[in-house]
């Protein structure tokens, strides 16, 4: 199989910024999507978050439930999250050989997410908020030389959200909010690149594919503009629905690309292919999805809360991703024809006593990707989530929750084509979520 310089160097930028564009942490929702933005609400799978009073997440999460609060809230959570991806699969290069090199070992890591939320009622009916999270991200690390070092070797990306938002209260039972969203985004990415395949496609005595490896790593980050609507609906006080969209945020990434080359391949590249793998400049226009968001809470009895919430992610918003190059290389498209996707959670929360506070859900999130278009930085598939929680009621004004998510990945698997070598095989796959966190009332 042929080899072009320029489809190597263009799959290397349109591959890793776009596949990794909108993630801080490691992704834990379907795509790049991390929903961990409260710790209550993990407890319950994400379950009724569009709807349910008393976190004061909704800042982002439905701006109109922040009528229901009192005074001002404060709220600080941490999620720890423990990603676990390994390689099961093999490879072969452009002559049909195996590809050497480990299985990558354990591509995930350890890493904190934390976010912090404030919400203050005022006696008018209007309530404000503020909030700082991560709505999006990526961080997956293969050992160096692994056998897919030409498809993925680091994704780190990071998209941190503030957000302000304002809602009033219609009537007693109906309330709308509105929100605005600065968003930064900062992205660096690396992977192998195959230059003995690319010399030997060539004609370049003594050398073979796999033979001769060089490295390139692409950085870039930019701020995007996005908001928030929200509506409430409590037709009983016992129930109440909640309805939030989230805009898509677009993203002119401006960053570099900093290409390793070997000696040897340098020396030839330089005469037969001027400026060809040169240090430089980039630019990739990109987009986060839309993201609607149904909820429901039902009050059963005093110590009864069920919860349920359907929301749906508007992952064909990424379509493609066009890189153009500051240099003599044409634009390069990177095609992902990912599909809208849908969450559904169930949960459930009991009042044990006056201090205690127990929930439990279980959640099912559908991935966008395919086969065809999936590649080691994001092994992604459908996934179940089971968790449980727990709130104590330290005092009248202050609460500490606590939460624990199991998230098991459907059968990964990938089946790529980089710099002419085919990755095909399974991820072991799992995550466990890990989270605390603390709310002031005053």
């Amino acid at each position: 199989m042929a080899t072009n310089p320029r489809i190597m160097q263009n799959t290397v930028l349109a591959a890793g910024i776009a596949v990794a564009l909108a993630f801080a942490g490691q992704a834990q929702a379907a795509g790049f999507q991390l929903k961990e933005n409260s710790v209550k609400s993990m407890g319950a799978a994400f379950a009724g978050t569009a709807a349910k009073k008393g976190d004061t997440s909704v800042v982002t999460n439905n701006p109109a439930v922040m009528t229901q609060f009192d005074g001002t809230a404060v709220q600080l959570d941490l999620t720890v999250i423990d990603l676990n991806y390994e390689f099961q699969g093999s490879g072969t290069d452009p002559l049909g050989r195996p590809l050497t090199g480990s299985n990558g070992g354990n591509a995930g890591d350890v890493t904190p997410v934390p976010a912090f939320s404030v919400v203050h009622k005022f006696d008018n009916g209007t309530a404000v908020g503020a909030m700082v999270s991560a709505p999006f991200g990526l961080k997956t690390e293969y050992d160096a030389g692994w056998v897919g070092r030409y498809a993925a070797q680091k994704s780190e990306v990071e998209i941190i959200d503030l957000a302000l938002s304002g809602a009033v209260d219609i009537t007693d039972r109906f309330s709308v909010g509105l929100g605005v969203i600065l968003s930064r985004a900062d992205v660096t990415l690396t992977k192998g690149v195959d230059f003995g395949a690319l010399m030997a496609q060539s004609g370049i005595p003594g050398y073979l594919p796999q033979s001769s490896d060089g490295l390139a790593e692409v950085q870039g980050d930019d701020t995007g503009f996005g908001y928030l609507l929200g509506a409430n609906l409590r037709p009983t006080d016992n129930l109440s629905i909640g309805v939030s969209y989230r805009s898509e945020i677009d993203y002119e990434l401006t960053g570099t690309v900093d290409w390793t080359v070997p000696s040897g391949p340098a020396a030839v590249l330089g005469v037969a292919r001027p400026g060809w793998f040169q240090d430089g400049t980039v630019y990739a226009d990109l987009t986060t999805p839309s993201i609607l968001n149904v909820g429901l809470a039902w009050q059963v009895t005093d110590a009864l809360l069920l919860s349920a919430t359907y929301a749906e992610t508007n992952w064909s918003s990424l379509r493609e991703v066009r890189i153009q190059f500051d240099g003599p290389d044409p634009d390069s498209v990177e095609p992902f024809e990912w599909k809208d996707t849908y969450f559904a959670a169930v949960g459930a929360e009991y009042q044990l006593n006056d201090s205690w506070a127990l929930r439990g859900g279980v959640a099912y999130d559908e991935t966008p990707t395919s086969l065809l278009h999936r590649t080691p930085r994001l092994p992604d598939a459908n996934r179940i989530f089971y968790s449980v929680g727990a709130t104590w009621k330290v005092s009248d004004a202050f609460d500490l929750n606590f939460a624990y998510t199991r998230i098991e990945p459907r059968d990964p698997k990938i089946d790529t084509v980089a710099s002419g070598s085919e990755i095909v095989g399974p991820f072991d796959g799992d995550a466990n979520l890990f989270g605390v966190s603390a709310q002031y009332r005053f």
